[in-house]
C-alpha cells in the first residue's frame, strides 16, 4: 500500500469520506420530495412529515457528539467504517452519528494545513451531489414504484464506501482508549432534552399549549438540556467539552453554523412541500427544482475553500450569509402558480452563491480552531449543531406557519357563509399548511372559497417562513463579521491552557503540527 502521504492514498480517501458523509445527506434529503406522498398513504398532515424528517435528525442530532468521541477514541478509520456496515442495516440516524465526525477527522488527519481548504471544499462540493441526488432519485423512484423504495440507497453506496474504507484510508492511532471513556449519560439527558423540546413543538399546533402533552415534554425537555449541559461541565469525559467553546472562532463558527443551517433546512423542507402541495410539482419536478443549488456549490466551493485559505475565513463568512438572505427574501415574489425561471430560479442562484462562499471556509474555521487532536469531537459538536439546527428550524417553524396558516385561512373566510360539508374541510385543512384542501362534493361557490382562501394563507405561511429563514441566514453572516478572527490574529491556544477550560481534557493542548499553528503561521495576504 503506498505511503500515507502519497498523492493517491489522499485522494481515494478524500473519495471515501465523500461517499460516507455523502450517504448521510442523502438520506436527509432523499425523504423529503417523498413527504406529500407518504403523508397521502399514512396520514397525519403536517406533523406527521415533520416526524417524518425529524425522527431522522433527532437520533442523529443528539448521538453525533458521541460519533466524535468515538472517533477520537478508537480511531476515525475504524468508527468510519462501523458507521458505514450499520449504514447498510437501516439504522441510519445512529450510523449517521458515526460517520459524518469521523470522514470529517480524517480529512483532517490525511491533508496538511496548507491543503485542508480545497479538501474540504471538494468534501463539501461532492457532497452537495449527493444530497441532491437524494431528491433526484427519490422522484424518479415515486414515478415507478412506492415510496418504500427510497430507504433501500443505502445499500449499494454502503458496500462501495465500505471498501474504500477498508484499502485506502490510513488508520489511526487511538487516543486514550483505557483512559477515557464514552459519554452514555451525556447522550441521554441530550436525546431526552432534544426529544421532549422537539415533541412540544411538532405537536402544539394540534394540541394547544394549554394541553400537558405539550407543556410537560416541553418543561422536560428544557429541564434535561440544562441538565446535560450541567452535567457536561462536570464529566470527567464529556461528549460535549465546553472548553471548546472558548476559542473565539470555534464559538463564532458554531453560532453561525447553527442559523445557516437553521435557515437551509427551513428551506429546503418548506420549499419541497409548496412546490408539490400549491405549486402541482411531480416529486422529480420538485427534486430538480433544487439542482441549481447542487450545480453552484458544486462549482465553487473548492474555490471558495482555497481563497479562504489565502485571504482568510471572515470575509466569506461574513458576505457569504448575507448573499444566501438576499436569496431566500427573492422568494417573496413566489406567487400560487410558481413560475420557476422567473419567480425560484434566480432566489435559488443567489442563495447557492452564498452559501457556497460560506461552508468550506466555516468548516474549516471551525475545525482549525480546536486542533487536530479534537479534530473528531470538534466536527462532532460542529455537525451536531448543524443538525440541531435542522432539527429546531423545522419543529419551530412549523408550529409558527401552522399558526400563520390557520389565522390567515380563518380571516380569508370572514364573511363566506360554510355548509357543515365545508367546516369539516376547513378543520382537515387546518392539519396541512401548505397544502390545498379536499373541496370534492362541496357546492361550488363554497368549495372555490375555501380552496382560494387555503391558497393564499398557505403562499403568506410560505413567505413568513422564508422571510424567518433569511433573518436567521443573515444573522449568521453578522456573527461571522464580528465574530471571526483571520489566522494571525486570533491569540494562540497557549494563551487558554487546556487545564483551564471548563469540562475539557488535556487532550485539548494543540498538537504542533496541527490546525492552531496552521492559525499562527504569517498570510500575507490575509486580512
Amino acid at each position: 500500500m503506498p505511503t500515507r502521504s502519497s498523492a493517491s492514498v489522499k485522494r481515494w480517501t478524500l473519495v471515501a469520506c465523500i461517499m460516507g458523509s455523502g450517504i448521510v445527506l442523502l438520506d436527509g434529503t432523499v425523504v423529503n420530495v417523498a413527504l406529500p406522498r407518504i403523508q397521502i398513504a399514512l396520514g397525519g398532515g403536517l406533523a406527521a412529515q415533520q416526524w417524518v424528517v425529524n425522527g431522522y435528525l433527532l437520533t442523529l442530532s443528539a448521538l453525533i457528539l458521541i460519533g466524535g468521541s468515538l472517533g477520537d477514541l478508537y480511531g476515525e478509520r475504524r468508527v468510519f467504517a462501523i458507521g458505514v456496515l450499520v449504514l447498510a442495516r437501516a439504522l441510519q440516524g445512529v450510523a449517521g452519528a458515526l460517520l459524518v465526525p469521523s470522514s470529517l477527522a480524517v480529512i483532517m488527519n490525511t491533508f496538511s494545513g496548507s491543503e485542508r481548504g480545497a479538501a474540504i471544499g471538494s468534501w463539501t462540493a461532492w457532497g452537495a451531489i449527493a444530497g441532491v441526488l437524494g431528491p433526484l432519485v427519490a422522484g424518479e423512484l415515486l414515478a415507478i414504484g412506492s415510496w418504500r423504495l427510497i430507504f433501500l440507497i443505502n445499500i449499494p453506496l454502503a458496500a462501495v464506501c465500505c471498501a474504500l474504507i477498508l484499502v485506502v484510508v490510513p488508520g489511526s492511532k487511538p487516543r486514550g482508549r483505557g483512559a477515557r471513556h464514552v459519554d452514555l449519560p451525556g447522550a441521554l439527558l441530550c436525546a431526552g432534552g432534544l426529544g421532549g423540546f422537539v415533541f412540544a413543538l411538532i405537536e402544539q399546533p394540534r394540541l394547544g399549549w394549554g394541553s400537558p402533552a405539550v407543556f410537560v415534554p416541553l418543561i422536560g425537555g428544557i429541564v434535561l438540556l440544562g441538565s446535560f449541559l450541567a452535567f457536561e461541565a462536570r464529566a470527567p469525559d464529556p461528549m460535549l467539552p465546553l472548553g471548546l467553546f472558548r476559542r473565539r472562532n470555534f464559538s463564532a463558527g458554531n453560532i453561525e453554523t447553527f442559523s445557516m443551517y437553521a435557515g437551509l433546512s427551513i428551506l429546503f423542507f418548506f420549499l419541497v412541500l409548496f412546490l408539490q402541495q400549491i405549486g402541482g410539482y411531480t416529486p422529480l419536478q420538485s427534486g430538480l427544482a433544487t439542482l441549481p443549488v447542487t450545480v453552484v456549490m458544486f462549482a465553487l466551493s473548492r474555490r471558495f475553500g482555497a481563497l479562504a485559505d489565502r485571504m482568510g475565513p471572515r470575509l466569506f463568512m461574513g458576505g457569504g450569509p448575507l448573499v444566501a438572505a438576499c436569496g431566500l427574501l427573492l422568494l417573496q415574489r413566489v406567487t400560487v402558480k410558481v413560475d420557476y425561471v422567473s419567480e425560484v430560479l434566480p432566489a435559488l442562484l443567489v442563495f447557492a452563491l452564498g452559501l457556497a462562499m460560506t461552508v468550506a471556509p466555516l468548516t474549516a474555521a471551525v475545525l482549525a480552531g480546536a486542533g487536530t487532536e479534537q479534530s473528531g469531537i470538534a466536527s462532532g459538536v460542529n455537525n451536531a449543531i448543524a443538525r440541531v439546527a435542522g432539527l429546531l428550524g423545522t419543529a419551530s417553524l412549523g408550529a409558527v406557519v401552522a399558526a400563520s396558516f390557520a389565522s390567515t385561512f380563518e380571516s380569508r373566510l370572514n364573511g363566506t357563509a360554510l355548509g357543515a360539508s365545508a367546516r369539516a374541510a376547513v378543520r382537515q385543512a387546518k392539519r396541512l399548511p401548505l397544502g390545498r384542501p379536499d373541496i370534492h362534493g362541496l357546492p361550488p361557490l363554497q368549495g372555490r372559497a375555501v380552496a382560494s382562501a387555503a391558497e393564499q394563507a398557505s403562499l403568506h405561511s410560505f413567505h413568513l417562513g422564508m422571510a424567518i429563514a433569511a433573518a436567521l441566514v443573515a444573522g449568521g453572516g453578522v456573527v461571522g463579521a464580528l465574530g471571526i478572527r483571520n489566522p494571525g490574529h486570533e491569540p494562540h491556544a497557549a494563551s487558554c491552557p487546556a487545564g483551564q477550560l471548563v469540562g475539557a481534557s488535556s487532550e485539548l493542548a494543540p498538537a504542533p503540527n496541527g490546525a492552531d499553528q496552521l492559525e499562527a503561521q504569517p498570510t500575507g495576504s490575509r486580512a
